[in-house]
C-alpha cells in the first residue's frame, strides 16, 4: 500500500518526480566527478613489515640473535594472524599479518611498544616498522640515466630536483629511490699504506671517531643576554677530513704527528656500496624512483600528473639526462576503467534495444532508458558518501546492474502497456498498472539485495573488495525500484504516445510471442498433468550439471593480458654481482629484439641490494592492437630463452591477481614447516622433483637458497693467546675492513649523512687479502692475521624462512596452460604431505591460500544468501511454501552457468562466481511474476491452481522473456570484450548469460509444477 501511495503521489505531482529525477543525476554526476579511480578497491591491509639490519651478519646469527628474539616480543600482540620472517645476509624482514578486521595502526603502536624496549647486538641498527599494503605498490618506475654522468651525480640530481617535486604532486604518497643508494662520505683505506706508518685500521676509525665531533655545549647567560655554545669538532669538507690528524696507535699516543688521514685513505664524496644496479630500455645503468599512491587518490589522475611533470623536469634537466618512464601501472588501469565505462554504456543501449523491440513503442522505450542513469549515475553519490572509488569491483557491479535496473522498470512498464493497449488512457493505466505489479516488483528487487546481505559476513581481503561491489548493486537495485515505482508511472502518465506505425521487426516479434505465448500454454497444461516427472527429469539434469565441477578448471583468477609483466631470475649461488649483470646483459639483448617488447627495467641485486645472484625485470609490451600475440604466448617464449641462457634461471609472474591478497605469491605456493632445515631441505627437494613428474606445476622453486660460499676466519686461540692477541681485535678488524662500518656523520649542501670507512675495493677481492691484514697486540706490535687465524670455505644458507617461529621452505610455481589451479594446489599439498615427517606440516599460501579462502567465503555467502532471500520471500508471501517454489529457478542457474563456463572454455574463479552470486538474486524475478499472478488470480478471481498458473502463464511469459532478455543483452558487451581487463569482464558475463537462458527457459515449467504440488499443503501453512 505505501509503494502505491507513493505511485499516486508521483502522478498526481509529476513536477515533484522529476526534480527528485533530476537531483540523483545531478548529484551523482558531481559525485563521479570527485570519486577517486584505482584498479582495486583501496583497503587498509592490517600488514606490519619490521626491517632490521646488521651489516655482515650471516643468516643463521640474524635468526638467532635477531630475528628469534623480536619474533618473541611481537607474538603476543592482540589479533596477530601469521609472523613470516625472511632472513638475509645481514638484513631480516618480519611481516606480521593481523585479522582483516584488526585497526592496523593501532597494532602499529603495540608493535613499536614490544618492541621497543627490546636490547639487540651492538651494531644492529634500530628495527623500522611500517604498513605493509599491496596498494602501496608503486604505481609507476621513472628511469634515469646518462651517458656521461656518474652514478653519483644521477643520485645527487634525482635526490634534490627530481624526487622533491614529483613528491609535491597531489595524490603522491611517497617517492623513494630503488635499490641502496645513499650518499656517503666514503674513507677508502689503503692497507699497503697502513703497514708503512705501522697503523691499523682501527687506528683510522679512532682517529675519525676522536677528531671529528660535534655537537651542542649549553648556553652562555648573563645579566644582559643569553647565548647558545656550540662546539664545532667536525670537518666541514672533504678536504678537511683527509687533513685530521692521525694521533694514537693502539689507543698509545703519538706525540707530534703529522700522519693525516690523507695519507692512508682516498677521501670521496660517492656512495654507500655498489650492490645494486638498474638498467632501462638500451641497456643504459641509472638510478630508479618509485612512486606510490595516497590511499584513496584517484591513480589515473595521480599518473598523469606525474607524466606531466616529468615532461617538465626533463627540460630543466643538462641535456645529457634522460627520464623515462620505465613502468606504468596506471596504463593498465586508465584503459581498463576506460573499456568498462563503454561496455556499461554499450550494455545500456542493448537493453534499450531489448525493450523497443518487444514494447514496439518509442516513448515506452526512452521511459525505460530514462530508468539506467537515474539508478546508475545516482548510485555514484551513494559511492562518494561511502568512501568508495571507481575500481573494478565498483564498476563490474554497475556494469551487470544495467541489466537489473530496468526489470523493475520493464515489469511496471509493461504492465502499464497492457492496460494501455485495452483502452485507458494514459494516467489510468499507469495507475492501474503500476497497482497490479507494484507487489511484485517489490518482492523481486528485496530479493536481489538479500542475496548481498551475506556478503558482509564475508571473511578476510575478498569479503572487503566484495563488500563494496554488494553495496554497489544494492544501491543501484534500491534506486531502481524507487525510480520504477515513482519516476517510471510518472513519466508514462506523460509521455506514452500511440505508435502510429509499428516497424515489421516490432509485428513480427510481437507475432512471435503470441505464438510462443499459446505453445507455452499447452505445454504447460502436459506438464502440470506430469508433474513428478518434470521434476524428476529437472533434478536429474541439476545434478548431472554438478558434474561438470569435476571438469571446470577452478582458479583464483584468469590470467589477464595487461600487457606487462616480470621476471624474477638468479645466477648460481655465489655469483659476484658483476657476474649477474654480464649474464643479465645477454638476455636484455634478446628482449630489446622482440618485436612486442616496449620497454623494461632491470633491477639486479633484489630490490634491497645485496643479492648479487638475484635480479627482477619488469616488461611493458606494446598496447593489444599492435602486436599479433598475445602475453601468455610472448610469455611461454620468454621462458624458454630463460632456459636457453645459460647460468640463468628464473620465473615468470604478472600482475592479475596483484593486490587481491594481503601478500604476494603464486598459483601454486605452499611451505613446509619444521625444526630442522636439512629435514626441510631434502623433503623440499623431493616435492620438487615429484612435481616435475606429475607435471602439474612449472617453474616449480624453493626459496631456500644454500650453497652460498663462506669464507670462515677461525681463530687459534692459543696462538693469539701467546702473541696477545684478542678476540676483539679480530673481529672489529675484519669487520670494519672487509664489511666496513659507520664511523660520524657529515653534512654538504644542507644534507647530513653517514662517514664510511672501508679497504680499497681490490683490497677485498679474495681469501688472500683477508690474510694480507694485520691487527694489533696487547703490546702495540702489529701482528700479521695468518699468524693467529685460518680459513676455510663452507657453503652456507643465502636465505631463511620462518613462518609462525618455525623454519619453513616455500614451494612455489605456476600452473601450465589448460591445467585447473584447484587441481594443481591439491595434487602439490598432497605430494608435500607424503614427503615430510609425520611431526612437520604443510600448509597452503600465496595464490593457494587466496584461491582456498576465495571459494569458501563466495560458498558461505551463496547458501547464507539463499537462506536471507527465503525469509525475505516468507515474509512478502507471508508463506512458507511460496518461497520454496520460488527458489527453484537458483538450482537451475547454476546449472546454466557451468555450462556456459565449460562450452566457452572459461574458468570457474573470482569473476566468474561474481555472475553466479548475481544469478542467484536476478535468476528468481521470474518465478515471482509467476507465483506472484498465480496467488492474485486465486485470490481475486477463484481460479483454480490449475487455472490460474495458466492464467499467469499467458500474461507474464511476456514481461519474463523481457527482463530475462535484457539481462542477456546487458552482460553481451562485456562477454565479447576485447580491451584490456577484459578476462576478468568475460567469465562473469558468461556466467550470467548462461545461467539467465536455463534458469528461464526451466523455470517457466519447473515452478509451475513445484507450485502446484505445494498447493495441497497450504491449508497447513
Amino acid at each position: 500500500m505505501s509503494g502505491l501511495r507513493i505511485t499516486e503521489v508521483a502522478i498526481r505531482r509529476p513536477v515533484f518526480a522529476w526534480m527528485i529525477m533530476s537531483a540523483l543525476i545531478i548529484f551523482g554526476a558531481v559525485s563521479v566527478s570527485r570519486l577517486g579511480v584505482s584498479y582495486l578497491p583501496d583497503v587498509d591491509f592490517p600488514v606490519l613489515s619490521i626491517g632490521v639490519n646488521w651489516d655482515g651478519a650471516a643468516p643463521e646469527v640474524m635468526e638467532a640473535e635477531v630475528v628469534d628474539r623480536i619474533e618473541r616480543r611481537v607474538i603476543a600482540v592482540q589479533g596477530l594472524k601469521e609472523i613470516v620472517s625472511n632472513v638475509r645476509q645481514g638484513s631480516a624482514s618480519i611481516n606480521l599479518e593481523f585479522d582483516i578486521d584488526r585497526n592496523v595502526d593501532v597494532a602499529l603502536q603495540e608493535v613499536q611498544a614490544a618492541i621497543g624496549s627490546l636490547r639487540l647486538p651492538d651494531g644492529v641498527d634500530p628495527p623500522t616498522i611500517r604498513k605493509s599494503n599491496p596498494e602501496d605498490n608503486p604505481i609507476i618506475w621513472i628511469g634515469i640515466s646518462s651517458e656521461t654522468r656518474e652514478l653519483k651525480d644521477l643520485f645527487i640530481l634525482s635526490e634534490k630536483t627530481i624526487a622533491d617535486r614529483i613528491q609535491l604532486l597531489p595524490g603522491v604518497g611517497e617517492v623513494f629511490l630503488g635499490g641502496s643508494a645513499e650518499r656517503n662520505l666514503r674513507v677508502w683505506v689503503d692497507n699497503r699504506k697502513l703497514k708503512q706508518y705501522q697503523l691499523t685500521i682501527l687506528d683510522v676509525q679512532e682517529a675519525l671517531r676522536l677528531e671529528h665531533s660535534e655537537s651542542a655545549a649549553g648556553y652562555l647567560e648573563n645579566e644582559t643576554y643569553e647565548r647558545n655554545l656550540r662546539a664545532l669538532g667536525e670537518a666541514a669538507t672533504p678536504k678537511a677530513v683527509g687533513d685530521i690528524r692521525i694521533t694514537r696507535r693502539g689507543g698509545a699516543p703519538v706525540y707530534f704527528s703529522d700522519i693525516r688521514l690523507r695519507d692512508v685513505a682516498r677521501i670521496e664524496d660517492g656512495l654507500n656500496d655498489h650492490r645494486r644496479i638498474t638498467r632501462v630500455t638500451g641497456g643504459r645503468e641509472g638510478l630508479s624512483i618509485g612512486i606510490r599512491k595516497q590511499i584513496g587518490a584517484n591513480t589515473v589522475a595521480v599518473g598523469d600528473a606525474v607524466f606531466a611533470e616529468i615532461e617538465a623536469i626533463q627540460k630543466t634537466v643538462p641535456e645529457d639526462v634522460k627520464i623515462q618512464i620505465s613502468f606504468d601501472r596506471t596504463k593498465f588501469i586508465r584503459e581498463s576503467i576506460d573499456e568498462t565505462r563503454f561496455t556499461l554504456i554499450l550494455s545500456g543501449l542493448l537493453t534499450a534495444l531489448v525493450c523497443w523491440i518487444f514494447l514496439g513503442n518509442w516513448s515506452a522505450t526512452i521511459n525505460v532508458v530514462l530508468a539506467i542513469p537515474t539508478s546508475i549515475v545516482g548510485t555514484f553519490t551513494i559511492l562518494y558518501f561511502m568512501g568508495f572509488t571507481l575500481n573494478l569491483f565498483t564498476l563490474l557491479a554497475l556494469s551487470l546492474a544495467i541489466g537489473v535496473v530496468v526489470d523493475d522498470t520493464i515489469m511496471i512498464l509493461e504492465n502499464i502497456m497492457r492496460h494501455y493497449d485495452m483502452g485507458k488512457d494514459r494516467v489510468k493505466a499507469a495507475r492501474d498498472g503500476a497497482r497490479e505489479i507494484t507487489f511484485a516488483a517489490v518482492a523481486s528487487s528485496v530479493a536481489v539485495i538479500a542475496i548481498f546481505l551475506p556478503i558482509a559476513f564475508m571473511d578476510g581481503v575478498i569479503g572487503k573488495f566484495f563488500f563494496q561491489f554488494a553495496v554497489t548493486m544494492t544501491a543501484a537495485v534500491c534506486l531502481s525500484l524507487v525510480e520504477a515505482v515513482t519516476l517510471n508511472p510518472m513519466r508514462a502518465s506523460r509521455l506514452l504516445r500511440p505508435n502510429l506505425r509499428t516497424p515489421r521487426l516490432v509485428q513480427a516479434v510481437a507475432a512471435l510471442i503470441d505464438l510462443l505465448t499459446r505453445v507455452y500454454q499447452a505445454i504447460l497444461k502436459v506438464a502440470l498433468r506430469a508433474r513428478l516427472i518434470v521434476l524428476a527429469l529437472a533434478a536429474l539434469f541439476f545434478f548431472g550439471s554438478l558434474l561438470l565441477f569435476q571438469v571446470i578448471r577452478q582458479e583464483f583468477v584468469p590470467a589477464q593480458d595487461q600487457s606487462q609483466f616480470g621476471a624474477s631470475l638468479r645466477t648460481p649461488i655465489g655469483s659476484s654481482l658483476n657476474f649477474t649483470s654480464e649474464t643479465f646483459k645477454k638476455f636484455e639483448s634478446y628482449l630489446s629484439a622482440q618485436p612486442e617488447v616496449e620497454r623494461y627495467v632491470a633491477i639486479l641485486g633484489g630490490f634491497r641490494g645485496g643479492q648479487g645472484n638475484r635480479g627482477f625485470i619488469f616488461l611493458t609490451l606494446k598496447p593489444q592492437h599492435e602486436r599479433e600475440a598475445g602475453q601468455a604466448e610472448i610469455m611461454e617464449r620468454i621462458r624458454g630463452e630463460i632456459k636457453r641462457t645459460p647460468d640463468l634461471r628464473g620465473t615468470l609472474f604478472d600482475f592479475s591477481d596483484s593486490g587481491l591478497r594481503s601478500r604476494g605469491g603464486y598459483p601454486v605456493d605452499l611451505s613446509i614447516r619444521g625444526g630442522d632445515w636439512s629435514t626441510l631441505k631434502t623433503a623440499s627437494d623431493e616435492i620438487l622433483k615429484q612435481l616435475e613428474a606429475a607435471e602439474v606445476v612449472r617453474d616449480a622453486d624453493t626459496d631456500y637458497r644454500e650453497g652460498m660460499p663462506e669464507v670462515r676466519v677461525i681463530p687459534d686461540r692459543a696462538a693469539a693467546s701467546i702473541r696477545g692477541v684478542s678476540m676483539d681485535s679480530i673481529v672489529r678488524t675484519l669487520g670494519t675492513a672487509i664489511g666496513g662500518a659507520r664511523e660520524g656523520r657529515f653534512t654538504n649542501d644542507g644534507r647530513r649523512y653517514d662517514i664510511r670507512l672501508r679497504l680499497e675495493p681490490n683490497q677485498w677481492r679474495d681469501a688472500a687479502d683477508v690474510q694480507a691484514l694485520e691487527v694489533r697486540n696487547a703490546y702495540g706490535e702489529m701482528i700479521k692475521l695468518s699468524e693467529v687465524t685460518r680459513q676455510e670455505i663452507t657453503p652456507t644458507v643465502q636465505q631463511l624462512t620462518r613462518v609462525d617461529r618455525r623454519r619453513a621452505i616455500r614451494v612455489f610455481g605456476s600452473v601450465p596452460p589448460g591445467v585447473s589451479q584447484a587441481d594443481a594446489v591439491e595434487r602439490a599439498v598432497q605430494i608435500a604431505r607424503d614427503a615430510v615427517p609425520e611431526d612437520y606440516e604443510v600448509k597452503i599460501s600465496g595464490g593457494s591460500e587466496g584461491l582456498a579462502e576465495t571459494f569458501g567465503s563466495l560458498y558461505f555467502a551463496l547458501w547464507l544468501g539463499l537462506l536471507a532471500a527465503y525469509m525475505v520471500l516468507a515474509a512478502q508471501f507471508n508463506s512458507f511454501l511460496h518461497p520454496i517454489a520460488v527458489l527453484m529457478a537458483l538450482p537451475f542457474s547454476i546449472s546454466g552457468a557451468l555450462g556456459a563456463l565449460y562450452i566457452t572454455g572459461q574458468s570457474l574463479n573470482l569473476y566468474s562466481m561474481i555472475g553466479v552470486i548475481l544469478l542467484m538474486g536476478i535468476a528468481k524475478k521470474n518465478s515471482i511474476l509467476l507465483v506472484e499472478f498465480a496467488n492474485e488470480g486465486r485470490r481475486r478471481e477463484g481460479l483454480s491452481v490449475h487455472d490460474a498458473l495458466i492464467a499467469a502463464a499467458g500474461v507474464r511469459l511476456r514481461p519474463i522473456l523481457m527482463t530475462s532478455l535484457s539481462s542477456i543483452a546487458a552482460a553481451l558487451p562485456p562477454a565479447l570484450a576485447l580491451g584490456p581487463g577484459a578476462e576478468s569482464r568475460i567469465p562473469m558475463a558468461i556466467a550470467v548469460i548462461g545461467g539467465m537462458i536455463v534458469s528461464t527457459m526451466l523455470t517457466l515449467f519447473v515452478v509451475p509444477c513445484v507450485y502446484s504440488l505445494l498447493a495441497r499443503f497450504e491449508s497447513t501453512d
